[in-house]
């Protein structure tokens, strides 16, 4: 049975009232979860590393995964919205890969249920990176002698250079992607003053008001234990009695509802994760809130229906800044090259 959004949201307040709000927590793992049909090895997570900045898997040679969602950051591009082919824009925010391999599904609108399945999409998408189809895609990657000879190496088999392959191989390097030891998981191991008290005024004041009825777990973003392809989304927005709404237009995109058409999921989203939510403005599905700070009053006006005062929103901010973790260095891998010949001649 599928209990209405309110109802729901209030027995899980009733609950966390009851425990102490770090309860509500759990620290991030230093590692991810590999699905058994695409375990880990650190020749795959090269090759992946490779394809993540390879931006020959774009029609015109110019972007890459990494163009989106840049690794040296915090994950995103720091636009509303993204720029792909020929400079279109994309309907909605990039979200941070970082920490994406504890997500249940992908997108915001959860229509990819593995980091895989996520990884096939945008180099398809005729807005970003704009290949016309996976064979021709698979054909280019072909035509580039070091990567046949790393996908024999890391796949075996007569055919390895396959889209599938390269979807896992991505996906293998974006597992790896985990910013651990922010300095709330330090707090909830043990390290009890490494926490400003602003911060753990703030860490009560989200449990006191409802925010960890959504934002919970090891990624902030619901319960832990969900199933790969199993989402958590939530509607927002849900109050619209407010300036928010027209200001930010944030009730334009229905949201997961273009993915099911079924009228229930108009405005339902996956819910976003907070770890390192200080770096990864725009806020929302459309970018449209530039601050953390105007994003904690957008979000306790739209979904809790209470305004906050500025000391609030302050000590909110400073326990988001907590969340902030610690990034494995990252350097730009060396790409296979061809001679003689250009993989994108004749596109």
């Amino acid at each position: 049975m599928r209990y209405p959004l309110i109802f729901t949201r209030t027995i899980i307040v009733a609950f966390l009232s009851l425990v102490p709000c770090a309860h509500a927590f759990e620290p991030l793992p230093d590692k991810a979860p590999a699905p058994a049909d695409n375990p880990q090895s650190e020749a795959k997570i090269a090759l992946g590393k490779q394809l993540f900045f390879d931006p020959r898997l774009s029609l015109n040679g110019s972007l890459s995964c990494n163009s989106c969602h840049n690794v040296m950051t915090g994950g995103t591009d720091d636009r509303p919205v993204s720029i792909g082919e020929a400079g279109q824009k994309g309907g909605r925010n990039a979200p941070t890969v970082w920490n994406s391999a504890f997500h249940s599904v992908q997108f915001w609108d959860g229509r990819a249920a593995t980091l895989k399945d996520q990884a096939k999409g945008p180099i398809l998408n005729p807005v970003e990176m704009a290949m016309p189809s996976a064979e021709f895609t698979v054909a280019r990657i072909k035509s580039i002698p070091g990567y046949v000879e790393q996908f024999k190496s890391v796949f075996g088999g007569n055919d390895p250079l396959t889209y599938d392959n390269i979807a896992k191989a991505i996906a293998s390097y974006e597992r790896t992607l985990i910013t651990p030891n922010s300095a709330f998981d330090r707090y909830l191991k043990g390290e009890k003053n490494i926490l400003s008290e602003q911060a753990k005024r703030g860490m009560k004041l989200v449990t006191d008001i409802g925010c960890t009825s959504c934002h919970t777990g090891i990624n902030f973003n619901g319960p832990t234990s969900l199933p790969l392809g199993q989402g958590f989304y939530q509607k927002f927005p849900m109050f619209t009695n407010n300036p928010y709404i027209k200001n930010y237009k944030l009730d334009q995109d229905m949201g997961r509802f273009h993915v099911t058409g079924d009228a229930k999921d108009k405005h339902m989203w996956r819910v976003p994760t907070w770890r390192n939510i200080a770096l990864t403005a725009p806020y929302f599905h459309n970018g449209s809130v530039p601050t953390l700070e105007e994003a904690v009053r957008v979000m306790a006006s739209t979904q809790l229906n209470k305004k906050l005062n500025d000391s609030q929103v302050e000590d909110i901010v400073a326990f988001l800044n907590s969340l902030t973790g610690e990034f494995p260095e990252q350097t730009l891998p060396r790409l296979p090259v061809t001679t003689g010949n250009s993989p994108l001649s004749g596109n």
